[in-house]
């Protein structure tokens, strides 16, 4: 796994995401958070800067539940390593946003086609976002 950028809580999140991922796979969802306590889910979402709720929604949906997103900046233009750089805080939220999301075919699809950029303000949770941060040249793919 290669970081494009030094950012202790990214890595973090994702060494959790990496691990709960690997144990979903050899034991069912119930037996992995039967061996956490609460008090270890809420401290390990803390350290992630994000609820609990969040932390176990993250993890179900696995550790590819966002990769959609940086597909989509692109389509529309923006420049998803300044963003995480610039607005760490706004891309973590457009992760979990997308991890969470229940348009993954039809985002998927219109991305495979090419037809994102006309189509995502009808299912993308994170257009309003986008649309923003459109608007922003410093965050735009340099030509």
């Amino acid at each position: 796994m290669t970081l494009t950028i030094a950012d202790p809580v990214r890595h973090t999140v994702q060494q959790i995401l990496s691990w709960f991922a690997q144990g979903f796979e050899t034991a069912n969802e119930g037996d992995m958070l039967a061996a956490l306590s609460d008090a270890e889910v809420e401290a390990l979402a803390e350290d992630c800067g994000i609820s609990a709720h969040q932390l176990l929604a993250l993890v179900k949906a696995g550790p590819h539940a966002a990769d959609e997103m940086p597909a989509m900046m692109r389509a529309l233009n923006i420049d998803a390593a300044k963003v995480e750089y610039r607005m760490r805080r706004v891309f973590r939220d457009m992760q979990i946003t997308c991890a969470q999301c229940q348009s993954k075919d039809t985002c998927r699809r219109d991305l495979q086609q090419g037809k994102a950029e006309q189509t995502f303000v009808e299912y993308c949770g994170n257009a309003e976002t986008l649309n923003a941060l459109r608007v922003n040249p410093d965050l735009l793919i340099d030509a």
